[in-house]
């Protein structure tokens, strides 16, 4: 690769990415300008300014992206009800495609040639990262020091802060006990502590929950409205979509719920351990359903369940701009005209199960379902038929096998 000129750097504002800032000026004697997104992680940002203009960033990005990363990327997500592995809520995933997004959008906003990210040679973000970017600008040229330097120790990373000069936080000297990655959707944590998977992982990694065994003694209500399968209104109060999910975090903590511990493949091949926390998207999934249940048809929904598998796979795995992705949204898009209406659920001791579901789009029929007279509305004789039509091919089975003696 070519010597970048310019390169544009997602920048956290923390130990590494400030390393790398200064790397990347010293390896490649380019000018840097950093981009820090406001994703919901709870930090303040302003201090990642401050650390980048004393560092001597060429130009700095600092931009609230929370309502787009839920409008443009959580909520197409949740349509889907997409679960890898069939347990985790994607939320380090899902957070990749947009940062990407910025980072060459940037890059062509400053006459960059270049871009930078602080992922690892073994994580899935590098993947994401960098499949985002080639998709969004085939040109783009991407460095990942992780992958390049030498820096292979804390001790290393320590020795050359220290030689430029770079600000040590006094909690940053020594091993982290895990590492965690967060944003509006979850918390992600691992390593260290967490890398045994027979361990249970100590309950101060848990940031975002209580103990569910904590949890309040009172199940707590709330009702979620719905359009087109998008969650717009908590307790018939219309909201946007960052600040629905803001507020379903807060409830969700508050009564333990979205705590998953997980073994997942990884795309790289090995296989990592996680504590996730993921208290809105875990009621917004189930919520999700629930309205799902009265308004989609059955051979949609399955329809939808079959895909699911394949669609989260490929979120996972950092193909949010391929067209396989965007040819599964569009038939979940079309599957959702008629997901509007009001899901109650109950929140209670780390659980958020549906009590109620209804819709001027329903398909439910309690007349067709009743148990007492229904008046005409279904004729039970038409069963027989339908049963005997669906037991032709097994008759016929039965009947070779008995023909044949096997």
């Amino acid at each position: 690769m070519s010597q970048p000129k310019k390169v544009v750097l997602a920048y956290s504002g923390g130990l590494d990415t400030s390393i790398i800032l200064k790397w990347l000026q010293t390896e490649y004697g380019c000018e840097v300008v950093t981009f820090t997104a406001d994703l919901g992680q709870g930090e303040e940002l302003e201090p990642a300014r401050k650390k980048a203009e004393q560092m001597g960033a060429a130009s700095i990005h600092i931009e609230d992206l929370r309502e787009e990363f839920v409008r443009d990327f959580v909520f197409p997500m949740f349509r889907a009800n997409a679960l890898y592995e069939g347990l985790y809520l994607l939320g380090t995933s899902i957070a990749r495609p947009l940062i990407s997004k910025r980072l060459v959008e940037i890059a062509a906003e400053e006459g960059a040639d270049a871009v930078a990210h602080g992922a690892t040679g073994k994580g899935n973000d590098q993947v994401r990262f960098e499949l985002a970017a080639y998709a969004l600008n085939p040109d783009i040229k991407v460095i990942a020091p992780w992958r390049e330097w030498d820096l292979t120790s804390r001790t290393k990373l320590i020795d050359f802060a220290e030689k430029h000069q770079i600000q040590i936080a006094k909690d940053k000297r020594g091993e982290a006990p895990f590492s965690v990655d967060a944003n509006l959707l979850h918390t992600s944590s691992e390593g260290k502590v967490l890398e045994d998977p027979a361990e249970d992982a100590p309950d101060y990694v848990y940031q975002r929950t209580v103990n569910p065994e904590d949890a309040p003694n009172e199940p707590e209500y709330v009702e979620i409205g719905f359009e087109k399968g998008d969650a717009v209104s908590i307790n018939g109060e219309a909201m946007s979509p960052a600040t629905i999910l803001t507020k379903l975090n807060e409830l969700g903590g508050k009564h333990g719920i979205g705590r998953l511990d997980l073994v997942e493949g990884r795309f790289v091949g090995m296989k990592s351990r996680g504590i996730y926390e993921t208290p809105g998207g875990t009621i917004l999934l189930e919520a999700h359903r629930g309205i799902e249940q009265i308004t989609l048809d059955r051979g949609q929904a399955h329809l939808k369940d079959e895909l699911m598998p394949r669609y989260a796979e490929l979120i996972y795995n950092g193909f949010w701009f391929s067209p396989e992705r965007e040819m599964l949204q569009a038939a979940i898009d079309h599957s959702q005209q008629h997901v509007t209406g009001t899901v109650r659920l109950k929140l209670y001791k780390g659980v958020a199960r549906t009590v109620g579901r209804w819709s001027d789009h329903s398909l439910y029929s309690e007349a067709h379902v009743t148990f007492e007279d229904d008046a005409g509305a279904y004729d039970q004789k038409d069963a027989a038929g339908f049963i005997q039509l669906n037991a032709l091919r097994l008759k016929l089975l039965a009947a070779r096998k008995r023909r044949l003696g096997s």
